[in-house]
């Protein structure tokens, strides 16, 4: 059975500007003049996304869903089953309300993929942005699939099989080789199980990923958010995060540790959306 279907959601939701976002990774499958995404599903078909309402009144198109879980899956990862407005409202009378007013409608969207999430933040450690997109790309393209136009992350079964050698050949580090490398074969073993984490809180989550080899708190809380959605994080120790507070309160440094979490309790318990809306003020 494929199911197409058109829905709206009931509060401002702004699409182009996720769209944006999502197009400056290019593993993402993004057409930003049709306002579409197109996207890799687990269990082995591409799913296209459409908007053709507007901010204000967001309807979209759906196409190729296999089944109602699937549609419910798409659902949860773009934020249509979670109010946005809400969420804003809890940031009035907090130094963050006027960002929310800016980039208000802004969802924090989640990875289809688990596995693709942990092997992009290992990437990502200690890179500049535009640096870590091309090596990402490059262990995509070289070890990966591509499916009617839209490349999806290789299986760890694949990455277990290297020798570092072979992620050394496309500019890896050898550290990031080895911890791309053994954390795929960690999966592979059963000694990490990414789908347990579903089930589990952040803080036993980050426990038990920080134990492996490469994945430190930094990487663990960029899991939870983007790979489970999980809204209540706030990674202090994030040079995004710390030039953005430096930019909104006017310092001439950056913010201390002290300084920020003195403002986390007022923004709890949506420490993932202040973070997602102040990565935005400064991109």
């Amino acid at each position: 059975m494929i199911i197409d279907l058109q829905f709206s959601i009931p509060f401002a939701y702004d699409f182009d500007r996720a769209l944006e976002r999502l197009a400056s990774d290019p593993v993402n499958a993004i057409d930003l003049e049709n306002r579409e995404i197109r996207i890799p599903m687990e269990e082995g078909n591409i799913v296209s996304l459409n908007a053709i309402g507007s901010t204000a009144a967001p309807v979209f198109l759906l196409r190729n869903a296999i089944d109602q879980k699937q549609v419910d899956e798409i659902r949860s990862i773009f934020h249509f089953d979670r109010p946005l407005d809400t969420i804003a409202e809890h940031f009035e009378g907090t130094d963050l309300e006027q960002l929310f007013k800016d980039h208000a409608g802004t969802p924090l969207i989640r990875s289809t993929s688990l596995y693709g999430t942990l092997m992009k933040n290992i990437i990502h450690q200690q890179l500049n942005l535009a640096f870590a997109h091309v090596l990402t790309m490059r262990f995509v393209e070289s070890f990966g699939s591509k499916q009617d136009g839209v490349w999806r992350y290789p299986n760890p079964e694949r990455i277990a099989a290297l020798e570092v050698e072979d992620l050394r050949n496309l500019q890896f580090s050898g550290r990031k080789a080895e911890y791309v490398i053994g954390l795929s074969r960690s999966i592979v073993e059963g000694k990490l199980d990414l789908t347990k984490f579903t089930r589990m809180d952040d803080e036993e989550v980050t426990r038990e990923m920080v134990i492996h080899r490469g994945v430190g708190p930094w990487t663990a809380q960029n899991f939870l958010m983007f790979g489970l959605g999980r809204p209540n994080l706030f990674p202090l120790a994030d040079i995004g995060l710390q030039n953005a507070l430096k930019r909104l309160w006017g310092f001439d440094r950056k913010p201390t540790i002290e300084e920020m979490q003195a403002h986390l309790p007022a923004w709890s318990p949506y420490l993932s959306y202040a973070s997602l809306y102040l990565w935005r003020s400064i991109e």
